[in-house]
């Protein structure tokens, strides 16, 4: 893939002195989505923010489509539709009226077709002449999509873009996102929702401290860093695990009635045949056993924990 978004060596230090980014680098490749994960404070928004050209960096270079963002701001900011984290728009003016307005900004022609796709796809067409301030905090989240889109930018940063709103409007709003991508827009996502990055992203990259600690498929980072498990259910509860067991790190329940092993999937030998001939040689009974992968926010805090 051909990368739309090319971080060099990017560092922002504020004037108190506080280093925000520590020496960035980082390809955005078209047409993917892109979620960046990280803690609070971990430089997520201060890296959009500069991509997008609202903050200066203080070293380094970004170019957006073979652009400078610095030399060239005008072309780099039209292809870049923001969704911030902050609900600012204008109280009293209409939906459609407000969308109109951020499409005239980037000096596009008018299009009532393409405004009226807009608002149905984000389920905001009933509400067009609604004025803003009569919306709720999840619909208002929309309307500030829809006027990162008005523009028809190649690329889409979504800065927590569904903080605030209820479940099945973000599951509605997952939808619009995969559409865009599907339509050859490039979608960086950063979030809280876990389960965001994890139904929709192509790649994850983990942000702390200001610096990349990981980029990677999520599908091959799930692969090799996703833990399994092996949760047995006992037909009668253990005071302890016998010592012939202790090699294989066995988790017990507080009950005794459950018993969980940790593996590697992609090892050589899982040891999950060992453990079961163990088991019988030590007249451990059971009744069920299920398997399990740990999933993407497990995976996440754990690589913060080894990056602090």
């Amino acid at each position: 893939m051909t990368a739309i978004i090319n971080i060099a060596d990017l560092s922002k230090t504020y004037a108190g002195g506080f280093q925000a980014l520590k020496n960035i680098s980082l390809q955005i490749e078209q047409g993917e989505i892109f979620a960046l994960l990280g803690p609070n404070g971990a430089g997520k928004t201060t890296l959009i923010n500069i991509i997008c050209g609202i903050v200066n960096a203080s070293t380094g270079s970004v170019t957006v489509a073979g652009h400078d963002i610095i030399s060239d701001f005008r072309s780099t900011r039209a292809l870049i539709g923001l969704v911030p984290q902050e609900l600012a728009t204008e109280a009293f003016e209409s939906v459609v009226a407000t969308v109109n307005f951020s499409r005239g900004l980037f000096g596009c022609a008018p299009n009532a077709a393409y405004v009226e796709q807009i608002l149905r796809s984000l389920s905001l067409w009933d509400k067009k002449d609604e004025q803003i301030m009569a919306l709720s905090g999840g619909m208002k989240r929309r309307v500030l999509i829809a006027k990162a889109l008005s523009h028809e930018p190649r690329i889409l940063f979504l800065d927590e873009p569904t903080a605030g709103v209820d479940v099945e409007l973000r599951k509605d709003m997952w939808e619009v996102v995969r559409g865009l991508r599907e339509s050859g827009v490039t979608i960086i996502l950063t979030t809280h929702y876990i389960e965001e990055a994890e139904q929709m992203a192509d790649r994850i990259g983990v942000i702390d401290h200001g610096e990349i600690v990981l980029v990677q498929e999520k599908d091959k980072l799930m692969r090799e860093l996703g833990r399994k498990q092996l949760v047995l259910d006992l037909s009668a509860p253990l005071t302890r695990i016998p010592r012939e067991l202790e090699e294989f790190a066995l988790l017990l329940s507080d009950d005794g009635l459950e018993l969980t092993y940790n593996y590697d999937s992609q090892g050589e030998s899982t040891g999950i045949t060992s453990l079961l001939h163990q088991l019988q040689g030590n007249e451990i009974r059971f009744h069920d056993l299920r398997t399990s992968q740990s999933s993407l926010e497990e995976i996440f805090v754990d690589i913060v924990k080894q990056s602090a």
